[in-house]
């Protein structure tokens, strides 16, 4: 089998400061993949570099031939705490913005548009499909960024802490709805919610500065420690949480 994506030898750093090093990496058609890491670890910014918003410092970003053919078919929900909430857009607007990665001379403009009132619909927003983006919660505007990703059909979605500001209620739909969209896409989840991804999750990769590979979404604590990814796994009752302790990078 052919990887969607394989990265090998990624190394990155800001004012010659690593963040990540020598990141090898692969995924392939419905992977699921956690990737959990303490804060500062490199999540983030390995997310970037396989979107193209950085170039690398070392290494290569090799996409498959089912990643071809297109601007790229990854889909991508950021983290929504850095959105403009006072930028002049509409609901309806945010995910039709998403369809600048489809092809317009082979899917026409209604096609595209009908296609974004149908996943407002299945996301329960199809009511507030004309208002302002800064009238939303910060759960509506995960589930509005999430249409957004999906509209052009990836191969490949990306999501950057999703579970930040959504409800308890939406959440667990959220992961329910993420392990329908696995049947036809790879998943990569950037989570710092250990205990809740593992449910979901079919992998998972630790980052903190390097990248350790799990290839199980079983994860103890003894594994984290070795991988030096500083996260503990804390269970109260039938609520899972974690905790991120201080992490310094030159251990």
């Amino acid at each position: 089998m052919k990887a969607l994506l394989k990265i090998e030898g990624l190394s990155f750093g800001y004012d010659k400061v690593p963040v990540i090093e020598d990141i090898c990496f692969e995924v392939f058609d419905q992977d699921f993949i956690g990737v959990i890491g303490p804060n500062g670890g490199g999540k983030t910014t390995l997310l970037k570099a396989i979107l193209g918003l950085i170039r690398a410092d070392k290494g290569t970003i090799t996409f498959g031939e089912k990643m071809q053919g297109r601007k790229k078919a990854i889909g991508y929900l950021p983290q929504v705490r850095y959105i403009d909430k006072k930028f002049p857009i509409t609901v309806l607007d945010v995910v039709l913005s998403g369809s600048i990665m489809v092809d317009r001379k082979i899917i026409a403009q209604k096609t595209i548009r009908e296609k974004a009132e149908a996943l407002l619909g299945e996301m329960g927003l199809a009511d507030i499909r004309n208002k302002a983006i800064g009238e939303l919660s910060g759960g509506q505007m995960q589930r509005v960024f999430l249409c957004r990703a999906l509209i052009s059909d990836p191969k490949l979605l990306i999501l950057d802490e999703p579970d930040t500001f959504v409800d308890n209620r939406f959440e667990g739909e959220l992961y329910e709805k993420l392990k329908q969209l696995n049947k036809d896409m790879a998943i990569i989840l950037v989570s710092h919610d250990v205990g809740t991804i593992t449910s979901y999750v079919k992998t998972i990769a630790c980052i903190n500065r390097h990248l350790h590979y799990h290839n199980s979404n079983k994860i103890t604590q003894e594994q984290l420690e070795s991988y030096n990814c500083p996260i503990q796994i804390i269970s109260h009752g039938m609520v899972p949480h974690t905790v991120l302790n201080i992490h310094d990078h030159e251990h």
